[in-house]
């Protein structure tokens, strides 16, 4: 059947299934730019790179005692400006052979659309990854010895759950591991005993159970010098917006093309009270947020 939009004269695909059909293949294969880990309230309508989103942060007001003799004095809401630039620009193109059409079969199912998302998320996750690692708060290495590691590693979670129930933290938190990490976790009877463990879907986003307050995760997409990490979604922001699809044939071998332009931004979140404001009314973003923890593991050599 040729729809009315169709080139009756070649053959073509339908841009809208393919579109939610990646949107739905894409969002379960990041870990870091997951709902979990980030959040994506600023993407507004991202259009082309370089785009910009202003988030702006309400201070809050100064609570003052009333006596008769001063009354009340009036304050302006103040406001703090911060910019999530939308710095990135990937692509996705599949050309597919009229003689290999068979490996099409499926649709996105099919083995070579597979491997080209795999490859879009995991350059986002990663670009998100090293966004929230180098934003967040270093903390001392762990370092266990070779007949404590699962007990090292799930105190030094515990450490960091300390560290942000002290900066008043929400709960909602998640806690990023490496595989090696999450190799030695899971035999801690705390963990390895989780209600979430084995459970229906535990392995959507990389989750690997629920514990003391937080989500853990694992994924291979680790920033370099980084073992674990710890926060809450509204420290970090991701943005991201597919163009849609073109499609077409080509021009040079008896072939279709589709392709695709992923535009995204990440950036940390800052809030006042937990940030340096500058007179600028920006804050001061060299320092690291209070919000997300990081620390490296040293691993016992025997």
């Amino acid at each position: 059947m040729t729809l009315s939009y169709q080139n009756p004269d070649s053959t073509t695909f339908i841009p809208e299934i393919w579109d939610a059909d990646l949107l739905t293949q894409f969002d379960p294969l990041l870990v870091w730019g997951s709902p979990i880990c980030s959040n994506n309230k600023y993407e507004g309508e991202i259009r082309q790179k370089g785009d910009v989103v202003h988030i702006n942060s309400l201070l809050r007001p100064t609570v003052g005692d009333y006596t008769i003799a001063d009354g009340m004095t009036a304050q302006r809401p103040e406001t703090v400006d911060q910019v999530l630039t939308i710095t990135e620009a990937k692509y996705l193109q599949v050309l597919v052979e009229d003689a290999e059409r068979v490996q099409l079969a499926g649709g996105l199912d099919s083995p070579i659309n597979q491997q080209m998302i795999r490859a879009l998320a995991r350059e986002a996750d990663t670009f998100m990854g090293n966004i929230i690692a180098i934003g967040a708060t270093a903390l001392p290495a762990i370092v266990p010895t070779a007949d404590n590691i699962p007990q090292s590693l799930y105190s030094a979670i515990l450490d960091m759950m300390l560290a942000l129930d002290d900066n008043d933290i929400p709960t909602g938190r998640y806690v990023v591991v490496s595989p090696r990490v999450k190799r030695y976790l899971i035999e801690h009877p705390s963990v390895a005993n989780a209600a979430a463990y084995g459970e229906g879907g535990v392995t959507a986003n990389g989750v690997v159970a629920r514990l003391a307050g937080f989500t853990v995760l694992s994924t291979t997409a680790m920033p370099k010098g980084v073992d674990v990490v710890a926060g809450h979604k509204e420290f970090a922001t991701y943005a991201s917006q597919f163009t849609g699809f073109r499609e077409g044939q080509s021009e040079k071998y008896r072939a279709d093309y589709i392709d695709t332009l992923h535009l995204y931004g990440g950036k940390i979140v800052r809030y006042p009270e937990l940030d340096t404001k500058k007179a600028d009314n920006t804050f001061d973003e060299s320092k690291a947020t209070k919000g997300i923890l990081k620390a490296a593991v040293t691993w016992p050599t025997s």
